[in-house]
């Protein structure tokens, strides 16, 4: 896969399965789909979640959940990530000791599935967030489309699965999977932690909408840009027009819509000059 630091890895036996059925005309068809696994992650001592994720990348998962989620710092050292495979628990170690049984206890009072407190933490995270105003050549965007649309992955191999990719002008970078979009962000979140990579000068784009949650992370992430081949949510929109984050969804071909951080649009591209896609690319809720 050309350009990619870290791309999808589709022949790996451990994140897909065949399973054998029958289609509507009554035939014998033989299937890939996609793994799903338990992965609990500790912050020290404490058990924090147990999130449902294909299996690859544990570490990178853990850390950026626990970063996305304000529990990890920007200033915490990290002494330690240890993944163990035979009980699936990663634990990642900090120099700061820390308690966030307050914060555990809050969501579980407030739904089964933290949904509400998990939301409002992150909301009180994008107090004084200053995103770049980072431009953006539609060249770029054109180039990113086709590259991703056409990269082999796990979507084009099972289906079922979300990806997100982290960019740089028109070169994509990282490209993580999951069966969670928001675990596929984790693991970009984590890489970035772990490898020292600033986020000023970066893009990330998704398949999946672009939803309040999504673009909270993106912003507090520190990633000005956050793009998309699906639609977009009122609030994602609201939010990423008050933090400055130019938000760009339905990318797909030549076409684009850029509701957020028009201004810092750079048209270099003749959109009669770019390849529609080709039907065989399009993801399922393509219009979404």
């Amino acid at each position: 896969m050309s350009g990619y630091l870290i791309g999808p890895d589709p022949a790996n036996p451990r994140l897909t399965r065949a399973v054998e059925g029958v289609d509507h005309e009554g035939q014998v068809q033989e299937i890939r789909v996609v793994e799903e696994r338990p992965l609990t992650i500790y912050l020290n001592s404490q058990e924090i979640v147990t999130a449902m994720t294909i299996g690859d990348h544990p570490e990178w998962l853990a850390v950026g959940y626990l970063a996305n989620q304000g529990m990890l710092l920007p200033t915490d050292r990290l002494t330690g990530v240890d993944f163990d495979e035979e009980v699936e628990t990663v634990v990642v170690r900090t120099e700061r000791a820390t308690d966030y049984e307050e914060k555990l206890s809050r969501k579980t009072r407030t739904s089964g599935c933290a949904v509400g407190t998990v939301f409002g933490d992150m909301m009180e995270g994008l107090d004084g967030v200053t995103l770049p105003a980072a431009e953006v050549r539609t060249s770029w965007l054109y180039a990113l489309a086709k590259e991703i649309n056409t990269t082999p992955s796990l979507y084009l191999e099972a289906g079922a699965i979300h990806g997100t990719v982290l960019c740089r002008a028109d070169r994509p970078l990282v490209y993580m999977e999951d069966v969670g979009r928001h675990n596929a962000v984790d693991k970009i979140a984590g890489w970035m932690r772990m490898e020292g990579v600033g986020p000023e000068d970066k893009m990330l784009y998704t398949t999946g909408r672009l939803t309040s949650e999504m673009v909270i992370k993106t912003a507090l992430m520190g990633i000005p840009v956050l793009a998309s081949r699906s639609g977009f949510t009122a609030w994602g929109v609201e939010i990423a027009r008050r933090v400055g984050l130019t938000l760009i969804g339905r990318m797909r071909g030549k076409r684009f819509i850029c509701l957020s951080g028009a201004d810092r649009l750079v048209r270099d591209a003749d959109p009669a000059a770019v390849e529609d896609e080709p039907a065989k690319l399009r993801r399922k809720g393509a219009a979404g």
